[in-house]
């Protein structure tokens, strides 16, 4: 299924800069740690998908900081994916394929991709279920080639616990939306890499109490 469209305000906030680009404040704020970290693990060149690219402010920012790779951009949702194209027109960028459409959370995606040297996924888990992110963590792994890396960032619990009075309010109001959603426990993700072949390289604790996980495909 896509991804929910009932959720509260602070879920999902965007302006429209008037000529077809949204523009996330959250985005801004995180764009600089997530590329400095995208820099240190990604290979220097290849194939990298971003799954859920939102407005397009990350993937425009990785391209121009790593311009030996090739990136394919995807959202679910319509708006968005006009947002990465008018980011992506707006600095002339050629090592950005066209966004695509793709439910991450729906069984047998990646074989419709050609395999990734690297993926990316920004802010996404926290909004779908757990049986949503079982699949899509299960088809990123096939999703990417041997030996490629993968990034997940988001807020997550530590050891089962919310440890930010502003987690807990952020993730109390997700899962007064929908009691099926809302932060995934760092300790059973680490478990769910495993079992879908990902070798967890290391978590990198990130600004406004994010997690990034770094994996790498194994087999």
């Amino acid at each position: 299924m896509a991804y929910r469209t009932k959720l509260p305000a602070t879920a999902s906030v965007a302006e429209s800069k008037g000529d077809g680009r949204l523009f996330a404040p959250s985005a801004e704020r995180n764009s600089a740690p997530i590329v400095n970290l995208v820099k240190r693990i990604a290979p220097q060149s290849g194939k990298a998908l971003e799954i859920a690219s939102g407005t397009g402010q990350h993937i425009v920012q990785l391209a121009l900081s790593l311009p030996n790779i090739v990136w394919s951009p995807s959202d679910v949702e319509e708006e968005r994916l006009k947002s990465i194209s008018a980011w992506v027109k707006s600095e002339n960028l050629l090592n950005i394929k066209p966004p695509t459409y793709l439910d991450a959370t729906e069984t047998g995606w990646a074989k419709s991709l050609p395999q990734s040297n690297f993926i990316l996924l920004v802010n996404l888990l926290h909004l779908i279920s757990w049986n949503e992110t079982e699949i899509l963590i299960g088809e990123l792994s096939l999703a990417l080639k041997t030996k490629g890396i993968a990034l997940v960032y988001g807020p997550f619990m530590r050891h089962g616990q919310l440890t930010s009075k502003g987690d807990k309010s952020f993730h109390n109001s997700l899962i007064q939306t929908d009691p099926d959603i809302g932060y995934k426990n760092d300790l059973e993700m680490l478990n769910l890499f495993s079992n879908s072949s990902l070798l967890h390289l290391e978590t990198v604790e990130m600004p406004a109490n994010n997690t990034a996980f770094v994996l790498q495909k194994d087999s």
